[in-house]
């Protein structure tokens, strides 16, 4: 039986707009980050070298290495968002005393203390010309290890909304289509 060649062609023929993504984080839902920046980190497969008499040869290697998820975020006015991310580093690196990572790890509902409380999974999804979810990144034990500083200023005629950077570590992302089956 013949194939027909137009089932080998793309479908859909609209290109992704880089300006469709939100960014949600599971430790803390109420908070919402307006992103207006994010990317899908790069990601590298490890080589190995297998020898030979005339040139070695790359061969893959066996181990992933991901690049660290850098978001770039509008400040709201009440500075939640900015906060939650602050506060959560400070519980992390415990500056003044370690109360602070206690109070960090502590659920909140149960007041047991689990150190997988100071990572988060978070989601970035990915949205279409029509601004509907088509996939979504889910990264898996996030935790922030860089946080830009806020820079006020009164020298400018118009208002300058404030942005900050933050970079996260985390384990593995995965990249899954809306009903949450990878792609």
């Amino acid at each position: 039986m013949a194939t027909n060649p137009l089932s080998k062609q793309i479908g859909n023929r609209n290109f992704l707009s880089p300006v469709g993504f939100q960014f949600t984080l599971t430790r803390d839902p109420k908070i919402s980050f307006f992103s207006n920046a994010a990317g899908i980190p790069e990601i590298n497969l490890g080589l190995a070298v297998q020898p030979s008499y005339l040139k070695d040869i790359d061969v893959p290697g066996e181990k992933l290495t991901y690049s660290d998820f850098n978001l770039k975020f509008l400040v709201d006015e009440n500075m939640e968002n900015y906060m939650s991310i602050h506060n959560w580093m400070t519980g992390l690196g415990f500056p003044e005393s370690t109360k602070q990572y206690s109070t960090l790890i502590t659920d909140k509902d149960t007041g047991l203390k689990e150190t997988k409380n100071a990572f988060s999974d978070g989601s970035l999804r990915i949205l279409n010309s029509n601004y509907n979810t088509v996939a979504q990144v889910r990264f898996k034990d996030l935790f922030p290890f860089s946080l830009s500083a806020l820079e006020f200023s009164s020298e400018s005629s118009d208002i300058v909304y404030l942005t900050a950077n933050v970079v996260f570590k985390y384990t593995v992302y995965n990249i899954l289509d809306v009903n949450g089956n990878p792609l």
